[in-house]
């Protein structure tokens, strides 16, 4: 009895860890720059991540490609934050997710490895490999865009990026499926 209660214990764990989500890269646009040294100071700041393994920059487009570590948490709040250290703004984000039996429930929320997404334009949706969507929140997108999204977010986090979600305060991350 006591290794059947141990094999369901092991299998729940690689059940979460393969329906996780992960984010393998993003197109970062970065609004601000007007140099090379704008964009050298951007990389050097997000080359800090522990979280990215490369960085390609593309001057013509004012766009970083950004490939993450494999099985590495990624915080999409610090390399925003890292963006505007360098003293830029990102103007707009879109990353790859891998998605493996994640459901979108009637509301447009998943809760997906500790974080919470709220998808715009999806609802009572499952999605399953790699989906691109683009981050619409405050300082993810320009103020203009910012403020057309919000009539369209249907969301009282959408403002603040917060909620509150099982009884705890929590980001929330508001997506746009590409």
């Amino acid at each position: 009895m006591k290794a059947v209660k141990i094999f369901s214990i092991i299998m729940l764990f690689f059940a979460v860890n393969v329906s996780a989500q992960k984010i393998s890269s993003a197109d970062l646009q970065v609004t601000g720059l007007t140099c090379s040294m704008c964009s050298n100071a951007t990389q050097k700041s997000l080359e800090t991540l522990n979280f990215i393994s490369s960085i390609k920059p593309d001057l013509n487009k004012n766009i970083f490609v950004l490939t993450f570590k494999q099985d590495t948490k990624v915080n999409l709040d610090l390399v925003r934050k890292k963006v505007q250290d360098a003293g830029f703004s990102v103007g707009g984000l879109t990353a790859s997710f891998n998605f493996n039996d994640v459901k979108i429930d009637d509301k447009g929320q998943a809760i997906i490895d500790g974080n919470v997404y709220r998808f715009v334009n999806a609802k009572s949706k499952t999605l399953n490999g790699t989906v691109k969507a683009s981050i619409v929140d405050k300082d993810f997108i320009s103020g203009s865009a910012f403020k057309k999204q919000a009539t369209n977010a249907n969301s009282d986090a959408y403002a603040s990026g917060t909620g509150v979600v099982n009884g705890k305060k929590t980001r929330i991350y508001h997506l746009i499926l590409s």
